[in-house]
This record gives structure tokens, C-alpha cells and sequence, in this order.
């Protein structure tokens, strides 16, 4: 998952500070401006397809110290998050906050009954998922998830080569395979999902992302964006 390993509780209080690469800051300094732009395409895909994430439930698998969870929580109905390392709970402070947020003591398995949640997000996790176990994840994600539910898949994009460079030389990402967009729809296919969008994003930098947001949102065809989300709808 985002965080599969045990040695990301060792990693857990200096997470934020071994993500910071020269190129990454520039593009943005910190990583509010990150979170923010995938809350943004979660909200833009609700809004497009009418759906009321606050009559829903929402998962962030892999959620890590629940950066995404803390600015999101409060647009669905109910809101919970899933991490092998409790380092990295126990480093956002995720109990305290009201999120119902467990270990995944086996990175395999959701530790969470069947047909719990209307949405899930995995956001940043597939590249750190052997790809022989990826497909049994997604298949895992299918059982927690509703009938009709969506399940999204947001990762970086590896035909972006500042990404590859990043991802590289980045201490949390050491054990990384990144995967192509073309590569998530397929996972989604094959565990039965019906692939709903797919779009990339993460062109401009924050300062002219600011002015430009309608520019880029133009560009979520090209397969260029810093990173890519994959949306797709379990059977009813």
C-alpha cells in the first residue's frame, strides 16, 4: 500500500521532510497544494456525475497519516482510512480525529467487513504493491466495496519524466514499480469494474495553476500530467 512495509513506522516522523526534492519544491513548496488538487478532481468527478458524497461513505486505502482524510472527511458521510503502518496513524493522528482509521496488519486484506463503502481511493499506493499482488487488492476492493459503488486509483504518472526523476531519488519511494494509466483501467477491468474516467493532472506548478486552473483542466486527455486518476463503478 501506500506505505506496505513495516519500515514506514521507523520513516513516520520524518515522512513529510523525505518527500522534499529540489524539483518538487519548486513546483510547489509543501504538499497542502498536492492534496489540494486531488480533492479538487475527486469533488470536479462527483459534481459531473451527480452523485452526493454526503450520503456516502468513503475508504482511503493506504491513506498514510490521512493528509487527504483530514481536508475531505467532511464532504462524505462517514469517512475512514486503512494503513499497514500504525507508525503513520499514530503520526496523524488519525484515532483522535474522529476518522475510524485501522492497521492493515496484512497488506493484502481490508480490514473492513463486506460492502462497507460507497467510494474508495487508493492514492499513491498501487507503485509500492508487487505487481504480481495488485490484482487480489483490487479484488479485495471489490469486496468492501457496495454494489454500484466507485472505486479511484490516483498514481504517478511514469510517461511524466520529472516524475520518474522524483520518484527516483526519493527515500519513501525506494521500492517503487510505477504503472502506466493504461495499466490501473486494466486492473479495474479485469476485478469487474466499469472504467468511468480517466484524466491526468498536475501540469502547472501552484503559482501558475492559480490563474490558469481552466487551462489545465483542458489538458486531462494528454498523458503528460505529474500524476493520473482512474475512476471505475463496481456492477450494481
Amino acid at each position: 500500500m501506500k506505505e506496505t512495509k513495516p519500515e514506514f513506522d521507523a520513516l513516520s516522523a520524518s515522512y513529510d521532510e523525505l518527500l522534499r526534492d529540489p524539483i518538487r519544491d519548486r513546483f510547489s513548496a509543501g504538499t497542502a497544494f498536492f492534496h489540494a488538487r486531488k480533492r479538487d478532481l475527486i469533488r470536479a468527478y462527483f459534481d459531473r456525475n451527480r452523485l452526493k458524497a454526503s450520503s456516502l461513505s468513503w475508504l482511503d486505502l493506504g491513506c498514510g497519516k490521512g493528509d487527504l482524510l483530514t481536508i475531505m472527511k467532511d464532504d462524505f458521510g462517514q469517512a475512514a482510512g486503512c494503513d499497514p503502518s500504525g507508525g503513520m496513524l499514530e503520526a496523524g493522528n488519525l484515532r483522535n480525529s474522529g476518522i475510524d482509521a485501522r492497521e492493515q496488519r496484512d497488506p493484502g486484506q481490508i480490514p473492513f467487513e463486506d460492502s462497507a463503502f460507497d467510494f474508495i481511493t487508493a492514492v499513491c499506493v498501487y507503485h509500492h504493491v508487487p505487481p504480481p499482488v495488485r490484482a487480489a487488492l483490487t479484488a479485495e476492493v471489490r469486496r468492501v466495496l457496495r454494489p454500484g459503488g466507485t472505486f479511484c486509483i490516483i498514481e504517478h504518472n511514469p510517461w511524466n519524466p520529472a516524475t520518474r526523476l522524483i520518484v527516483s531519488r526519493t527515500p519513501v519511494d525506494a521500492d517503487a514499480i510505477l504503472l502506466r494509466a493504461g495499466e490501473s483501467c486494466g486492473l479495474l477491468e479485469a476485478a469487474g469494474f466499469h472504467l468511468t474516467r480517466k484524466e491526468y493532472f498536475l501540469y502547472l506548478p501552484e503559482g501558475l495553476y492559480r490563474n490558469l486552473r481552466t487551462f489545465e483542466g483542458a489538458l486531462g486527455w494528454l498523458p503528460l500530467g505529474g500524476q493520473y486518476a482512474v475512476f471505475g463503478q463496481a456492477p450494481a
